[in-house]
């Protein structure tokens, strides 16, 4: 059977040939920073990536791209693009790997202007707007991204917040950009299944957070707090003690810094509380996505 799409049967259309073609160079050029804010499009790429946004916010999607065989293969991704009437095109696998090399046959076109008023994902270019969102929402678990400058690292975890249940992910000051083709491949999808908002200043989300009855705890290797002894506290308490300032059964947003040196004096001082993980071994630290796991999924559990 031919697969269909909201332009008919995908066999039944000819597939993209010319690699050189104009369409061709649009897309490709989406790899850019620039070429994203003059299209206000980004990349999805890859079956995974491409698999969650067609199925959790098909809205986003402008053009979806697969080979012939990708077609074959994925066929639950035309199903469900064919559901809601996504705009598919059949193409060659050179034309594919002139979009882009890490396609593996399947891409996506995505609209990076949505404000997110009809979707969990990628919130858009309203930031404040998506944030009083994402507050009202009441939400218990958070995690605060500040000058987060490697893409798989941001991309990494944005993927760790979602599998520990957090409520929203928070890429601020001056981080990467969350529709950077490593970001949205880092995140194996979970870029569209939480609120990500980007482009707010640390200081006005850690107030905003605080406002909205949140403890704010900055994760650091020189923290006061010890992560065990608060996980501790978590489970003797039953009458709400826990420690004084980190209670981790609170509602709590979790500050993470840059890869390579941390949380500015300045961010540290602005969290309710600064926790550092416990080294038992040799190694130095942690990686920022390790870290992001421990701390996040700590609360995660205290939340139980």
């Amino acid at each position: 059977m031919p697969h269909a799409s909201a332009d008919g049967p995908v066999a039944a259309r000819p597939a993209l040939a010319n690699p050189h073609a104009d369409r061709v160079k649009a897309v490709r050029a989406l790899a850019t920073r620039a070429g994203r804010r003059r299209a206000g499009r980004y990349l999805v790429e890859g079956p995974q990536a491409v698999r969650e946004v067609v199925h959790w916010a098909p809205h986003l999607v402008h053009d979806l791209y697969l080979t012939p065989g990708a077609a074959d293969r994925y066929a639950e991704i035309l199903r469900d693009a064919d559901a809601a009437g996504v705009r598919v095109h059949p193409a060659e696998d050179d034309v594919l790997a002139a979009m882009s090399p890490d396609a593996q046959g399947v891409l996506a076109v995505a609209s990076a202007d949505e404000p997110g008023a009809r979707h969990p994902g990628l919130l858009g270019p309203l930031e404040a707007d998506a944030l009083d969102a994402v507050l009202a929402s009441r939400p218990a678990l958070v995690a605060v991204l500040a000058q987060v400058r490697d893409p798989g690292n941001a991309g990494t975890v944005i993927r760790v917040a979602d599998a520990a249940g957090a409520d929203a992910v928070l890429v601020v000051g001056d981080s990467v950009e969350t529709t950077n083709p490593k970001v949205v491949r880092s995140t194996a999808g979970s870029l569209f299944h939480l609120p990500v908002v980007s482009g707010v200043p640390v200081g006005d989300a850690v107030t905003a957070l605080r406002g909205a009855g949140l403890t704010v705890l900055a994760a650091d290797g020189a923290g006061d707090l010890d992560l065990d002894d608060l996980q501790d506290a978590a489970a003797r308490a039953t009458d709400g003690a826990g420690v004084p300032g980190a209670d981790l059964r609170a509602p709590t947003a979790w500050l993470f810094g840059n890869e390579a040196w941390g949380l500015p004096a300045e961010d540290r001082d602005r969290a309710d509380a600064v926790v550092r993980v416990p080294l038992r071994g040799r190694a130095e630290s942690l990686n920022l996505g390790t870290a992001a796991a421990v701390c996040l999924y700590a609360s995660s559990r205290a939340h139980r």
